[in-house]
């Protein structure tokens, strides 16, 4: 199916006059696919890459088949973190208020008393993380007797965090009957155990099978030392200058210090912690969407499905820890066919891991190096500028790079007079073979061409400046400290 209308696909007229009103006129193909099968009471696992529309996916039928003269729970909704939760009830009250549809939301960390008496209130969808939904099914408040439908968000995530017991615990909690929604950006051996044993014939929807990551997104990475990290972070915000921007932290303990710094270098920053209570978890996302400020500091959990407008760049200040965490990473920007970008700071040590995640999702994942204000491709930024001779490089990075944090290498090539650093006739005595004197014998030192007399001769033979030949100008070069590469550069002089 391709161009259908949310109507043709069996979403009512009412519902699809809401949609437009926030500018949503044809499905996503996601939502194309999933939603018929939700209307005919299929159960349904769905893989698709974040930010295609699964929030919709599932619950506009869920909407759709609630009955609201029905004072009782008939639609419940898992998600893994408080975040998220939250951010499918502001969907599902948007586009249920209409219908008098009563949408509650039932989260770890809030007062479970206050949530006990609103339950009172009869709402017919509820929409919670696992945690708390057991704690008030065990306490006999929250009834599963007529819930039609479960949806578990974010499913592999959820297993995670919470464990497969939990969800199936709260599964079995509700009649034999009940359709089964599981939808996730990756689906993971436990996701697949559950819905083989509790779902009933269940339809398979896959986005692009193998493909994990919207194709709108852009995967690049950089790589400096760990000590210029935060140097970094701030070099790429600024070129890029995106409106908001998440950067995301492996230690709990780091983010406060990224945090500190980042506003210390005039980057208007903000921490996300996955521990932190509702109150102040909301708060700082409410800042963050109103644009009060402009980076938002978190780790996985506490970023984990999170739908920001206008989110045009993810930054992994650490690596993440695996793959699948790369993809939810990265899932935060580029979403609904919107372009985005994914950078990643990595070590020279853990470019490996960009190898590895490259090749596990099958995407491009290509190192770029931040020099005299462009991002250009790390090949292409290690090469020599014009005119600087071959004398140079030797294949290393050039200074405009730079990106690994090694410092350019000044060669003999560079300097006017040809000489190498600190050439022996600096010294005014004439002694200036002093300094080949001090140096360890190399092996093979015993040439006498290129070792300490050849060294002091020329100053002395010349009463002043040195005649030598190039070929002696090159040995005597070789003799004074330059580098182990240079060393051993094949040279016409002493055919090495």
């Amino acid at each position: 199916m391709t161009n259908a209308s949310f109507a043709a696909i069996g979403i009512q007229e009412d519902l699809v006059a809401r949609l437009s009103e926030f500018g949503i006129t044809a499905p996503s193909p996601v939502q194309e696919q999933t939603i018929p099968l939700l209307l005919e009471g299929r159960d349904v696992l769905a893989a698709s890459q974040t930010g295609t529309g699964k929030t919709l996916a599932y619950l506009l039928p869920l909407l759709q088949g609630i009955n609201p003269e029905q004072r009782v729970v008939q639609k419940l909704v898992l998600a893994p973190t408080q975040e998220l939760a939250m951010q499918i009830l502001r969907e599902a009250e948007r586009y249920g208020d209409h219908r008098g549809i009563k949408v509650m939301g039932l989260i770890g960390g809030a007062a479970i008393k206050r949530q006990i008496d609103k339950l009172r209130e009869h709402p017919q969808l509820v929409v919670g993380t696992p945690g708390r939904i057991r704690e008030l099914i065990g306490l006999r408040k929250l009834k599963m007797h007529e819930v039609s439908t479960i949806v578990i968000d974010e499913a592999d995530q959820m297993f995670q965090l919470s464990g497969a017991g939990e969800v199936a615990k709260i599964v079995s909690s509700a009649l034999r009957t009940r359709q089964l929604v599981m939808l996730s950006a990756t689906i993971g051996p436990e996701t697949k155990a559950l819905a083989a044993r509790e779902m009933k014939n269940p339809a398979e929807i896959g986005i692009d099978p193998g493909v994990m990551t919207a194709r709108t997104l852009e995967h690049h990475y950089v790589v400096t030392e760990e000590r210029n990290k935060v140097d970094m972070l701030r070099r790429i915000i600024r070129h890029y200058n995106p409106k908001r921007a998440i950067v995301f932290v492996n230690a709990t303990e780091d983010i406060a210090e990224v945090e500190a710094k980042l506003n210390h270098l005039g980057l208007t920053a903000a921490a996300l912690y996955g521990d932190a209570d509702k109150v102040t978890r909301s708060n700082v996302l409410a800042k963050f969407r109103d644009g009060k400020f402009r980076v938002l500091v978190a780790s996985d959990v506490a970023a984990r499905g999170l739908d920001i407008e206008d989110l045009t760049l993810v930054v992994s200040f650490d690596p993440a820890f695996d793959a699948e965490h790369y993809v939810h990473r990265a899932g935060r920007t580029g979403r609904m066919g919107k372009r985005g970008l994914s950078v990643t700071i990595v070590t020279e040590q853990q470019t490996f891991i960009m190898r590895k995640f490259a090749r596990e999702l099958d995407i491009q994942l290509e190192e770029r190096a931040l020099s005299a204000g462009k991002v250009l491709p790390a090949d292409e930024a290690r090469r020599p500028a014009p005119g600087q001779g071959s004398g140079g490089s030797g294949g290393q990075r050039g200074e405009s790079a730079a990106p690994r944090g090694s410092k350019p290498v000044r060669t003999a090539a560079a300097r006017p007079d040809g000489a190498g650093a600190r050439p022996a006739a600096a010294r005014p005595d004439g002694t200036g073979s002093g300094a080949a004197v001090r140096r360890e014998p190399q092996p093979g030192a015993g040439r006498a061409p290129g070792g300490r007399s050849g060294a002091g001769a020329a100053p002395a033979a010349g009463g002043g400046k040195a005649r030598s030949s190039s070929a002696e100008r090159e040995k005597n070069r070789k003799n004074k400290g330059a580098p182990k590469w240079l060393k051993n550069k094949t040279t016409g002089g002493d055919g090495q």
